[in-house]
């Protein structure tokens, strides 16, 4: 039941939503489509055009991580193989907003709602926030100079101290203590640690592998983790997946080469070794930041010393690279909430507005429960829908009792009236004396 659910929903042809208008019912179809092949709205030279000609201002905004979310849906490749043994493919998607920045906590109104595949979203973000940790592991080690310099200084004063007074020590202390409060406020500011905090934990990043740990970001492709080599066993391999009902992104365990298929009862660490065979655990600090709550601003920072967090410097826009690269690759679902700076207010975008409302109805399916984490449409029976993902409302279950109890009183009725129907053509023949011609 599950798999003919999803053909009949999923199994429509893929289009450029950019391209000339088409009837509503085509476009919706062909829309859809498009979506289940990995939210991408167009090619990536396309997009350069488009990016240069309808550029659409987003640096007073913020990005937002909302729900990760597996789909499994028809796929011509594995229709046309015939080894596989399944029409279905695994879909992954991420949801995502664009909030104001003076907002982003709540996050309740002039936002946009947003769709892209999960290999897009990881790839963006894994190396916003890589170029992060380096940016401040880089700040940090400055910090500690300073504070060499600072020492180194001191001695220095005090031995000139014993020569020609205290006056050049006072002046050596004071331009380092500048120096370093200076460098406090940026690592505060920008990175939210400070030089006696930073230090230790980039000392864990650089030291990884040597207390045991293989950050989780390198599994972001499917990999092998486990060769049967002779034991009669099936290969494993390692993948991201959506955890915790979609708030979380992991990385999970899969029965196949194209990570198709999760088995839920292995864990990644069971087969993590390295080349001499010791265990090896995965460290998901950095994955954990790309599905925190935090919100990274689009705008480009102006300031500390160009520092490359997130700056293109390719183009003269004020939006950094993780923003436009999520914007331009991702299914758009805007004026449903108020955002006022959208695609509706430029030229050009005419087709992708007029597929909105199929974007906006496909994301709602995706996080009102539709399908599990898995990627399986749930089928619930009556209580529930296929596709739109809305309860049945109290008034609604009430009709519905209603209906059923008319019917039932009606069905009762009909039998007691045939009853007496019966009961009386039996009199009529008594009376007559039963003759019949």
């Amino acid at each position: 039941m599950k798999i003919i659910a999803a053909l009949s929903l999923l199994s429509l042809a893929s289009a450029n939503p950019f391209a000339p208008r088409k009837s509503s019912s085509n476009a919706k179809s062909a829309y859809i489509g498009s979506l289940m092949k990995g939210a991408k709205a167009t090619e990536n030279s396309q997009l350069r055009n488009l990016e240069e000609e309808y550029a659409v201002d987003i640096s007073s905004y913020s990005v937002k991580f909302e729900k990760c979310q597996f789909v499994k849906s028809y796929d011509d490749e594995l229709a046309e193989d015939q080894d596989s043994n399944t029409v279905l493919a695994t879909k992954r998607f991420v949801i995502f907003r664009l909030c104001p920045d003076d907002s982003c906590s709540t996050c309740n109104y002039n936002y946009g709602e947003y769709l892209v595949d999960l290999e897009t979203y990881l790839e963006s973000t894994v190396q916003y926030w890589q170029n992060y940790q380096q940016e401040m592991c880089n700040a940090c080690e400055e910090c500690g100079n300073n504070n060499n310099n600072n020492q180194q200084q001191n001695n220095n004063g005090e031995q000139q101290d014993q020569q020609d007074g205290e006056q050049q020590q006072d002046g050596d202390q004071q331009d380092g203590d500048q120096q370093q409060d200076e460098q406090n406020r940026k690592l505060q500011q920008y990175y939210n640690v400070d030089c006696s905090s930073c230090y230790e934990e980039c000392q864990k990043i650089e030291n990884m592998e040597e207390n045991g740990y293989i950050d989780a970001t390198d599994f972001l492709e499917c990999q092998m983790i486990y060769d049967p080599e002779d034991d009669n066993r099936g290969a494993l391999y390692a993948g991201p997946i959506c955890a915790s009902s979609g708030s979380k992104i992991k990385i999970g365990v899969f029965s196949d080469e194209e990570c198709l298929y999760i088995d839920s009862s292995k864990e990644v660490d069971d087969y993590l070794v390295d080349g001499d065979g010791a265990q090896m655990k995965l460290s998901h600090a950095l994955l954990k930041l790309t599905y925190s709550d935090t919100c990274i601003s689009c705008k480009e920072p102006q300031d500390y010393n160009d520092n490359n967090q997130g700056n293109d410097n390719q183009d003269a826009d004020e939006v950094i690279e993780l923003c436009e690269q999520l914007y331009d690759e991702a299914a758009k679902c805007e004026k449903t909430h108020g955002f006022d700076n959208g695609y509706a207010d430029y030229y050009g975008y005419e087709n992708q507005l007029a597929q909105e409302e199929v974007v906006c109805d496909f994301m709602q399916s995706l996080k009102s429960g539709t399908y599990d984490e898995e990627g399986e449409i749930i089928v619930t029976g009556a209580s529930s829908t296929i596709g739109g993902g809305q309860a049945t409302t109290a008034g609604q279950k009430a009709a519905l009792s209603i209906f059923v109890v008319g019917t039932v009183g009606l069905a009762i009725y009909a039998a007691m009236l045939h009853s007496k129907l019966v009961r009386g053509g039996k009199a009529d023949l008594a009376t007559s004396g039963g003759a019949m011609a």
